[in-house]
């Protein structure tokens, strides 16, 4: 499993408008290869911004690697400039590999590539 974030600084008062942005935009993520999941979270305010993440779950990096250099990639980053002045510097991102995952007792268990 890859775990793919953004964190984003979003001008104070401009929240709304950043998850309208993610709300309507067409991602394409249900239909690439190895995407599992994703989430935008709302994080804490501060006196100039207020921090949000972009949480995106992968079978496995390449498939991450992969969609990033694919044409869904382009086409769903494509409005991006259309932003300006919602943002505080550049999004930063990370990425991380699973190394060990722990479910409830009542979910199904998952096997994480070594």
């Amino acid at each position: 499993m890859f775990i793919a974030m953004n964190r984003f600084k979003i001008v104070k008062g401009r929240e709304d408008d950043f998850e309208t942005v993610w709300r309507t935009r067409d991602s394409r993520l249900a239909d690439v290869p190895g995407f599992v999941e994703f989430h935008l979270l709302r994080g804490p305010e501060v006196e100039t911004h207020t921090l949000f993440a972009s949480h995106t779950i992968w079978k496995d990096e390449a498939a991450f690697v992969a969609w990033t250099k694919s044409d869904a990639f382009k086409q769903a980053h494509a409005g991006a400039g259309e932003t300006r002045g919602m943002y505080i510097g550049h999004p930063e991102f990370e990425g991380f590999k699973a190394v060990m995952q722990s479910l409830p007792a009542d979910a199904s268990s998952h096997v994480l590539d070594a």
